[in-house]
């Protein structure tokens, strides 16, 4: 059964409550348990790890390489912007790694830094980025 982690970064606590209009209405809460409900049908085992602190993420990257998750996915939230260091660390454990974003950071003007250690980056598509991003993970997953 494959093992994928999904790490929601800085921010992302506040799903439902922080810029609606933009990140929708669907609350942190909510959106876990239709992940879990979707890892369940699928048959994955799927853990959701939330941070707003960037050394957090970093280790729970390290201990996924160590625990062999299969398939990191991860909403990077304000990480998005600064954090090589994230970038260097799942370049540096080699990591499958699937980025995920609701919003269409193109339209946005926004960049991330740690997208070009990702086998693939879904964004735009609202709170449906998750579900296509663990589709993603068990394709790369079933590759391997």
């Amino acid at each position: 059964m494959p093992k994928i982690l999904l790490i929601q970064g800085s921010n992302m606590n506040l799903l439902g409550i922080r810029q609606p209009e933009i990140y929708g209405t669907t609350t942190a809460a909510e959106l876990d348990k239709m992940m879990q409900d979707y890892a369940k049908a699928k048959k994955f085992d799927l853990e959701i790890f939330y941070t707003n602190s960037e050394g957090e993420c970093i280790d729970r990257i390290i201990k996924a390489y160590h625990d062999k998750i299969d398939v990191l996915v991860m909403n990077p939230g304000g990480f998005t912007y600064a954090s090589h260091a994230i970038r260097d660390t799942i370049k540096g454990v080699k990591i499958l790694y699937v980025e995920i974003h609701l919003s269409n950071h193109y339209e946005r003007g926004i960049h991330s830094v740690i997208a070009p250690a990702a086998q693939g980056v879904i964004m735009g598509l609202g709170i449906q980025v998750y579900f296509m991003g663990l589709d993603a993970a068990l394709y790369l997953a079933e590759k391997r």
